[in-house]
């Protein structure tokens, strides 16, 4: 039988050691709480900062949708297309619905277009498309994402500074190729539609310059086959454009390389035939023209590369 001494000092013991993690337990537990108020509390505030942040720095902030909209032009008229967009994109949103949202959309992607960000241009042309199919300015946004598409610095410069829109990537040309053939297909009455069949035409010619550049390409590198393919691609897809003159002396070289001299000399006789007196013909049969289109011969200046006055989507 033990002692009461002996029975009474262990559960004390016991008691202590649970009493301490007890503690401990409901002290950790009330830290981490503690922890996730206080980061919610800073969460809060630092929102309540941010939003008043905000507030101060938006200029638009209280402005009515046509003041909003004077402001925007106003920047435009100046050539502040970056500090426009933001304007716009206000509008856009506060007028939701209305005609002059429209008018936003258009001027926004046309802000873009001067701002060197063709690529946001013809998102915002092709969102504006897909959300006003039967708008009265339908015209302008298809001749307006054919201009983002278009290279214009280099159709208007190109023949003066030697540099050729054939040898970049023709994804962008065909695209601009397509948007204008829609808007003159689908309103040949339009203020835009006569500029636009201009650059189709430009865009044809530069394509079927593309062929033909890499023809030669593959024929100064003894790839006869190959150049024969690319050259018969370019008289195949392209009519009455200058480069199928030198598409045909391409095929009737790489027939002669081939040693295939019956088709070398047909196609001889066809490049004869189209091109009375061919500056690519000569006595010893090596061009001695030049390779690529000279624009100036064309007479750019019949060729209208300003902008027609846009038409802007008049409000009710």
């Amino acid at each position: 039988m033990s002692s009461p001494s002996s029975r009474s000092v262990a559960p004390i013991g016991v008691l202590d050691i649970m009493g301490v993690a007890c503690s401990t337990k409901v002290f950790t537990m009330l830290r981490v709480k503690l922890s996730v108020v206080y980061s919610v509390l800073l969460a809060l505030t630092l929102g309540l900062l941010s939003a008043c942040s905000t507030t101060a720095d938006d200029k638009t902030a209280g402005l009515s949708t046509d003041k909003l909209y004077r402001e925007a032009r106003d920047l435009m008229d100046s050539g502040q297309w970056d500090k426009a967009i933001p304007y716009l994109e206000k509008l856009e949103s506060r007028a939701a619905g209305t005609p002059l949202a429209q008018q936003a959309q258009l001027d926004k992607a046309y802000a873009q277009y001067k701002a060197g960000d063709k690529v946001q241009a013809v998102a915002t042309l092709d969102r504006f498309l897909r959300l006003h199919p039967a708008s009265p300015a339908l015209d302008y946004a298809l001749y307006l994402k054919g201009l983002s598409n278009f290279n214009e610095n280099l159709g208007i410069l190109g023949a003066y500074t030697g540099q050729d829109m054939a040898e970049r990537d023709q994804k962008a040309a065909k695209e601009s190729f397509e948007s204008f053939k829609e808007l003159s297909g689908r309103f040949p009455q339009s203020g835009y539609t006569p500029d636009a069949l201009l650059r189709m035409r430009y865009i044809i010619e530069m394509l079927a310059k593309n062929e033909v550049y890499v023809a030669k390409y593959y024929f100064k590198r003894g790839a006869y086959v190959a150049a024969l393919n690319r050259a018969q691609t370019a008289v195949a897809d392209y009519r009455d454009v200058p480069a199928v003159e030198e598409a045909l002396y391409l095929i009737y070289k790489s027939y002669d390389a081939l040693g295939m001299t019956q088709l070398s000399q047909d196609a001889k006789r066809v490049l004869e035939a189209t091109y009375p007196g061919s500056e690519f013909l000569n006595s010893n049969g090596k061009s001695e023209a030049t390779s690529w289109l000279d624009f100036n011969k064309l007479n750019p200046s019949k060729l209208d590369w300003s902008f027609p006055n846009f038409n802007w989507l008049k409000l009710n």
